[in-house]
Order: C-alpha cells, then structure tokens, then sequence
C-alpha cells in the first residue's frame, strides 16, 4: 500500500472541474485509490465521492492506493492538486 499527503493549492479546491479531471487522472491506473480528507475516507475514482468530500483551496488530503501501480498512482494525483493555477 502507498500513501502520501498533499495540500491542494488548486484555486477553486477539489471541486467540479478540478474533480472530474482528477477522476479521470485516477481511472487511468489498475491500482484501488483512495482519497482522504478529516477522517473520511471515499473511492478516488468516483466523482460523487471526491465531491462529497467538498475539498476547497489549502485542504490537506491523503491519497491511499493499492495495487501494481500504487506508487504512480499517488506520486501523480498529489502533483495534480499540488500544482499552483
């Protein structure tokens, strides 16, 4: 299993937009993904979950995957909400 923290410097957090990217981002790997946020933890690979969470700017959030690809998979998604807009 991987994990790794990330603040998300994204303007507008996590959200629409932002959310359906990361989705998708998430799809692209075999590995299960996960994406926690105060202690709630939901299917990084499904958007209604990764909206639930209601993530806005400066958030810290935790990424678990596991699976073949564990390590990409999370080296990826905390560069994507890392990267300043």
């Amino acid at each position: 299993m991987a994990e790794r923290s990330a603040t998300v410097n994204l303007k507008s957090g996590l959200q629409a937009r932002q959310a359906a990217l990361f989705v998708q981002e998430a799809n692209k790997f075999n590995s299960e993904v996960y994406l926690e946020k105060e202690g709630r933890s939901v299917n990084a690979k499904s958007i209604m979950g990764v909206m639930s969470l209601v993530i806005p700017h400066g958030a810290l959030i935790t990424l678990r995957a596991n699976g073949t690809d564990e390590d990409q998979v999370v080296e990826r998604l905390a560069a994507m909400v890392a990267k300043e807009e």
